[in-house]
């Protein structure tokens, strides 16, 4: 019986394993490269934008700045503007001063700048007509301008900073200006004369949100913080934005822009999410990209394989086919590869072993034959020799009617032995020649042996070679015979796959040396049959069957025959 063929993978398809971990680990190195490349130049072109906007406003302010910074210097070097301060006078003349000199010099500005801002004026001379202007606790909405008193400032903390120091000509957030998101410039007016005698402060105030010229640039809504800081106090003195943004350095990136001559730094806090905010779509594409890539490498390396898989599996099934013992079948390849050069070594090697089949195992067969048939041969005339000799006896004592008994006993048991010359014979003849042998015996033992049989229905019908059961039943009659009468069992059944047969006896048995002389060949103890059996057995099923003997001395003898169920003769040769 042929062993079950194993189930394998295909080289070709092991080899697969490789190479598509090969083009998997490339595709995500490409796709890592890629991708980390890819967000390095968004993060880049991002924080580049910013800082654009950042330059952009920079400028604004600083140019915005120089402009009211003119506007301060030409009132401080303008002689008639200062002279016009410190006019006394009737109110007529003061008026008339204020429209000719002072007015003219502060609207002129206002109607020049591009953005709205307050112009204010004050003065310690209380001969100067006061103009109040807008509520400067309002944003401003308009261009406009203040002359008011120097007593209104005189109680502010900015006042009084500037007064008790030499600090002059400053940008500062004073009064309403943080509250409202303005800068002011503020400057002390001195008289022309001596440089130090004070006439006047002049204050510019501008909203932040006009100096800084709009954020288009900078998208807010994104999480983008843009704040305009005093760099020697840290103050924040402008801020668009979310707030928080201001703590948590380790999530954003800070942007700073000086601006020129100036103590004020334009800083934008910019988070990483904005940066990266196109790295999920670029990881998507790029996983697409390389999943494609896997899937059409993968699909190439399958047909490849599938290519080379077909040649390979027909040189298996070649192999296997020699396995089964057909070694007629050949395969051919065309082209001029490895596959061509193994196919026309195979199909060698089968021509080959054909031919040593022929010759060898074909030969063995025969040989196999020949030794089953020459243990056959002499079962028969160990058999006749016997039969004649106990015939010859009776004839002598003149017992005719049990000598024409034994001849036509033995007539019948060589017919059955014969069996048209076949090897085989169902388990039933076997067991009908066992009773004519005993026929036979009965007539020359009269009534002092019994015999039962007890063999199952199932197996009755099944082949068997023949001359199994004769051999032992003899040796009984031989040398297990002890007493005046004896009984002999036989039975049969299935046992699995295979027929257990067993012939018994309540003889007087056989130590346990004997036995072993018996299972090695003929001795003086007997076991010519046995040894002849037992070959037989294992020449025609294999090793694995056979003659097994269990006996006990002075307690009677088992022999077991082990045999294949339901095999036929032919089936084996």
């Amino acid at each position: 019986m042929m062993p079950k063929l194993k189930k394998y993978m295909p080289f070709t398809y092991k080899m697969m394993i490789p190479y598509l971990l090969l083009v998997l680990l490339t595709d995500v190195f490409i796709g890592y490269i890629s991708y980390s490349m890819l967000t390095d130049s968004r993060t880049e072109m991002a924080e580049s934008n910013i800082r654009t906007g950042m330059e952009q406003s920079r400028n604004n302010i600083r140019y915005q700045m120089d402009e009211i910074q003119r506007m301060s210097d030409n009132l401080f070097g303008s002689q008639p503007f200062q002279r016009a301060l410190e006019l006394k006078g009737t109110p007529f003349e003061i008026y008339l001063t204020m429209l000719d000199e002072i007015i003219p010099q502060i609207t002129a500005p206002l109607q020049l700048f591009g953005n709205k801002i307050r112009f204010m004026l004050y003065t310690p001379n209380p001969d100067l007509n006061i103009v109040s202007g807008d509520n400067l606790d309002d944003p401003i909405i308009t261009s406009d301008y203040y002359i008011l008193p120097l007593d209104d400032i005189t109680g502010s903390p900015w006042y009084r900073s500037l007064k008790d120091s030499k600090r002059d000509n400053l940008w500062l957030q004073i009064d309403t200006d943080q509250k409202l998101g303005n800068l002011s410039h503020v400057r002390r007016l001195v008289n022309f004369s001596d440089y130090k005698s004070l006439i006047g402060y002049v204050r510019i105030t501008v909203s932040l949100e006009d100096l800084f010229g709009g954020f288009d640039t900078f998208p807010l809504e994104e999480g983008i913080t843009l704040r305009l800081v005093e760099e020697t106090t840290g103050d924040v003195l402008f801020q668009r934005g979310p707030a928080n943004n201001s703590s948590g350095e380790g999530s954003f990136l800070r942007l700073q822009e000086q601006i020129p001559g100036s103590n004020f730094i334009i800083e934008a806090m910019v988070p990483h999410k904005y940066l990266t905010q196109d790295a999920g779509r670029l990881r998507r594409v790029i996983i697409a990209v390389c999943s494609l890539s896997f899937l059409v490498m993968t699909l190439i390396g399958y047909v490849v394989a599938r290519i080379s898989g077909r040649k390979m599996s027909r040189i298996v099934g070649l192999v296997r086919s020699f396995q089964d013992g057909n070694f007629q079948k050949r395969i051919r390849f065309s082209g001029n590869d490895e596959f061509v050069q193994i196919a026309d070594s195979f199909n060698d090697m089968a021509s080959n072993i054909q031919g040593l089949i022929n010759s060898v195992y074909v030969q063995g067969i025969q040989k196999k034959q020949a030794e089953l048939e020459a243990l056959q041969a002499q079962i028969n005339p160990h058999f006749l020799y016997n039969t004649l000799s106990t015939i010859s006896s009776l004839a002598n004592l003149g017992e005719i009617g049990k000598v024409t008994e034994m001849v036509q006993g033995l007539s019948r048991f060589y017919r059955l032995t014969l069996n048209q010359g076949n090897v085989y014979i169902e388990l039933e003849k076997e067991l009908d020649q066992v009773a004519t042998y005993l026929e036979i015996q009965r007539v020359k033992y009269a009534d002092a042996f019994t015999l039962h049989v007890d063999v199952d229905e199932e197996i009755l019908h099944m082949q068997v070679i023949k001359l199994l059961l004769q051999p032992f039943v003899e040796n009984i009659f031989k040398h297990a015979w002890f007493g005046e009468t004896i009984a002999i069992r036989l039975t049969g059944k299935r046992v699995g796959d295979n027929i257990e047969l067993k012939v018994i006896d309540n003889g007087i048995g056989m130590r346990p040396e004997v036995v072993k002389r018996m299972m090695q060949g003929p001795s003086q103890s007997g076991g010519y049959g046995v040894k002849n059996v037992d070959e037989r057995i294992k020449l025609r099923y294999g090793d694995a069957y056979g003659v097994t003997i269990a006996s006990f001395y002075g307690g009677g003898t088992t022999v077991r025959l082990l045999l294949p169920a339901g095999l036929q003769g032919d089936e084996e040769l």
